[in-house]
């Protein structure tokens, strides 16, 4: 770990992603302020946790003031990525050039678009046709350029669908292990049977962490650490094995709600369904090999997520 007179670390967005890579950044030394819009809440160990608006510059600029590096992982409502994103990347950008701090963007794979279930690398052509993806590629090109004419240190983190303690809001998340544990529909979407990557939080937060700490690696879009994909059936046959029942699978073909994706969330999911009806295969074996970086295997992230969650719904009981 490379150390240096100013070493605070600012995450902006207090999720799953953004409380889990302030998580890790403390766990390796580092002063963190986690930034939110609301400031509330509990925060990891060693993390202070602070209110914060980055929708405008003067806001950002608040937010990150004295950061050596800043880790980007806000995020809207689906239905608002299209207007809102942009706006949130002129402020964190314009105030990462003005504070000479570096910047750390968790990214997706969205940029990419339909690949016909080709293996995705970092040098995967970016055809996106759907809205979000060619906004995202906007977003990622604009870092880029800002990176290339030296107006800030930029290096991007892109993930597969997210999976692990915590995490909720995901096609493997509250969809699926609250049913796995007490008999409920479990859900899954388009072809079980197509091989699709699954990123483990904790995965991303190590992959971000560890670019935030090297700067050699800035300029660049890197795929952060990612086990070997499976077929979503095997991973609930995983899970089947692990709870000891049989799971209720219900199968959706075509975007409709589910588990906690309402109606909104789904509409708008709608134009990357592709992501279920096409092999998803990201390879992370870039990031690995230039840092050293492994993923967590599949069968730990399954324990650990179903641990998690039996606590958090005995929680939700009271029990």
């Amino acid at each position: 770990m490379s150390t240096t007179a100013r070493d605070l670390h600012v995450v902006l967005g207090a999720g799953p992603a953004g409380s889990t890579v302030a998580g890790e950044l403390a766990r390796r030394g580092h002063e963190v302020r986690l930034v939110d819009r609301t400031g509330g809440g509990t925060a990891p160990e060693g993390v202070t946790r602070v209110q914060g608006d980055v929708g405008t510059v003067d806001g950002a600029r608040e937010a990150i003031k004295g950061a050596a590096v800043v880790y980007h992982c806000v995020n809207v409502a689906y239905h608002l990525q299209v207007d809102v994103m942009p706006g949130i990347q002129d402020a964190i950008l314009g105030a990462v050039e003005a504070e000479g701090a570096r910047l750390v963007v968790l990214d997706t794979l969205y940029p990419y678009g339909e690949t016909h279930g080709a293996v995705m690398t970092e040098d995967t052509p970016w055809n996106a046709t759907n809205a979000k993806g060619r906004m995202r590629a906007a977003l990622d090109e604009k870092y880029l350029a800002a990176h290339k004419d030296g107006r800030a240190r930029v290096v991007l983190g892109r993930s597969a669908d997210f999976v692990g303690p915590g995490v909720l809001n995901s096609t493997l998340g509250g969809a699926v292990f609250p049913g796995a544990l007490t008999g409920g529909e479990v859900a899954g979407l388009g072809d079980i049977d197509l091989p699709h990557s699954y990123t483990d939080i904790r995965n991303v937060a190590a992959g971000l962490a560890t670019l935030g700490e090297h700067p050699e690696g800035d300029g660049r879009v890197w795929h952060l650490p990612t086990a070997p994909a499976q077929t979503t059936r095997e991973i609930f046959q995983q899970i089947e094995e692990k709870v000891g029942r049989p799971l209720n699978i219900g199968v959706h073909t075509e975007p409709k709600p589910f588990g906690p994706f309402d109606e909104v969330f789904m509409n708008s999911y709608a134009e990357l369904f592709y992501q279920h009806t096409e092999a998803q295969v990201m390879d992370s074996s870039a990031i690995q090999a230039a840092f050293g970086l492994q993923p967590i295997p599949m069968e730990r992230t399954l324990d650990d997520t179903i641990a998690w969650y039996r606590a958090f719904l005995a929680a939700q009981s009271g029990d």
